[in-house]
């Protein structure tokens, strides 16, 4: 067993992969109100996943919804959205999705390890838009993935805000929910938008 090592949550993975300094902000933002910091998307995506988050979806026995899950094998942990057990069928549910992002099939990927670590058998892998009724299958990873899967873990456990290197993009920090506090998007993308007004 792993001494003072805690659980990553899945539902930092694709936070993490958008930007590594993001998971420091997230972190600071869980003991907040929602309401105080999430925008317009994040918000209709918090409305529109009620129904599984209050247990709604569905009445039936074989289907699994908003529960948590662990794996003391990849150390992470956090909650499924819905699992058909008969047909083996885990689906995660985002409000509106542009694109399957790779921080996306990362969650969805840990989710399954934590089921089928629990003894689930998970066969199929769904995303479901909600806002335009789409659902896009992902294929279960490959060897090859898994091992991205747990380097990426493993960049996850290394990162140090104050010492560890990475990119910035800037496009990111544009669409990112937490740039008012960051102090790269204040110190260097804001003052180059503020020059052309």
């Amino acid at each position: 067993m792993k001494i003072m090592e805690s659980y990553i949550k899945l539902s930092t993975l694709n936070d993490f992969i958008f930007c590594p300094k993001s998971i420091y902000y997230h972190n600071l933002y869980d003991n907040y109100e929602k309401k105080l910091y999430q925008e317009e998307a994040q918000i209709a995506g918090t409305i529109a996943h009620e129904a599984v988050d209050n247990k709604t979806y569905s009445s039936r026995k074989d289907i699994l919804q908003w529960l948590e899950v662990y794996s003391e094998k990849y150390w992470i942990a956090g909650k499924i959205d819905i699992f058909h057990i008969k047909e083996g069928r885990l689906i995660e549910r985002k409000n509106k999705i542009e694109k399957i992002y790779q921080g996306y099939k990362y969650q969805l990927w840990g989710q399954m390890y934590c089921l089928q670590e629990m003894g689930y058998n998970v066969e199929k892998l769904e995303f479901y838009s909600m806002q335009d009724n789409k659902t896009y299958r992902v294929y279960k990873p490959s060897v090859d993935e898994e091992l991205k899967f747990l380097k990426m873990l493993d960049d996850y456990r290394k990162f140090d805000l104050l010492k560890s290197d990475w990119n910035q993009n800037t496009q990111k920090c544009l669409r990112c929910i937490y740039k008012e506090l960051c102090d790269y998007y204040m110190g260097e993308v804001y003052p180059q938008l503020t020059l052309f007004y």
